[in-house]
């Protein structure tokens, strides 16, 4: 089976690519949102030549099932220490309901038997995480674009936004300093791997998902919680679900349960775990430190294709 573009191939053929697109003068991109705002921010060359290269609905490379890794390693949280968290493992996540809001005509919440009864998509993809590994797993789920299309997108909206459950430390306390989880100063501060920004402008010690209680984490600060953005080409593509199962067995608190998102084109911190709600919005300037997730934050690309 032939493999994904690398980032290496990408790089080589953009200009060429590129040349040919603005020669043939390419109105298409001209006009595109994502276009716009990589010409004015000069952030985003990774998407452009993603997008230059491949159309909006190319898929990524999808595997036999004899494919699938032996051990599938886990990324970021393996076990989220929220009170609120560990209650819905404890009951098989009963009560969880998955929220739906923001910039929607139809603002949505649904439990884990309503999403599975939703359309499904079941897809063998490789995972490729920034640290430079990759395996190789089956994942079942409803596709994001179906919700999208039931809670009805209001003209304006431009991103979506995935609110998570693990508080990942404390914000600064009273002195200004940053506390991990443990409650002990953060050295560099926000560069510690350990640390997010916060996961909303307003939500301080209320709830991110609807059901997440304030971090059990110690210090004086606010909770920090995992958050990440896509636009809506991303949200629409075939292959982005929120995953439930994984290898044909519910998806395991390791891997994110009971929702992570796939975003099979993209590097792996994209893919936000423990997924709690998602909001749509037309700017998430507003949110954490205004780079659209928690890596982000740090200094990561927004757009992280492969």
């Amino acid at each position: 089976m032939k493999g994904p573009l690398s980032r290496r191939s990408l790089i080589l053929g953009a200009a060429a690519a590129a040349g040919s697109a603005l020669l043939s003068g390419c109105d298409r991109l001209g006009n595109a949102e994502w276009f716009r705002r990589t010409l004015k921010t000069g952030e985003d060359a990774n998407m452009f030549v993603q997008r230059l290269l491949l159309t909006e609905a190319k898929l990524a490379p999808e595997y036999a099932e004899s494919d699938i890794s032996p051990w599938f390693k886990p990324n970021g949280t393996a076990a989220p220490p929220d009170k609120a968290y560990r209650a819905l493992v404890k009951r098989k996540f009963a009560d969880y309901r998955l929220e739906i809001g923001g910039l929607v005509e139809t603002p949505l919440q649904l439990s884990l038997a309503e999403l599975r009864a939703l359309p499904s998509r079941t897809q063998v993809t490789r995972h490729d995480c920034v640290e430079g590994w990759s395996c190789i797993g089956k994942w079942t789920g409803v596709p994001l674009s179906e919700l999208l299309n039931r809670a009805r997108l209001k003209p304006e909206a431009r991103f979506i936004v995935f609110h998570c459950a693990d508080t990942m430390g404390q914000g600064e306390d009273p002195n200004g300093e940053s506390t991990d989880q443990g409650g002990q100063q953060a050295q560099g501060g926000n560069a510690n791997p350990s640390m997010t920004k916060q996961s909303g402008a307003n939500e301080d010690r209320q709830s991110s998902g609807g059901q997440q209680e304030a971090g059990e984490a110690s210090g004086s600060g606010m909770p920090i919680r995992y958050y990440e953005s896509i636009d809506l080409v991303d949200a629409y593509h075939p292959q982005t679900i929120l995953a439930y199962d994984m290898n044909g067995k519910v998806l395991p608190v390791e891997h994110g349960a009971p929702l992570r998102l796939r975003l099979e084109r993209q590097l792996g911190y994209k893919m936000a775990k423990y997924v709690m709600r998602i909001e749509v919005v037309e700017s998430f300037a507003d949110i954490g430190e205004g780079q659209g997730g928690y890596w982000e934050d740090q200094g990561y690309a927004w757009y992280a294709g492969i």
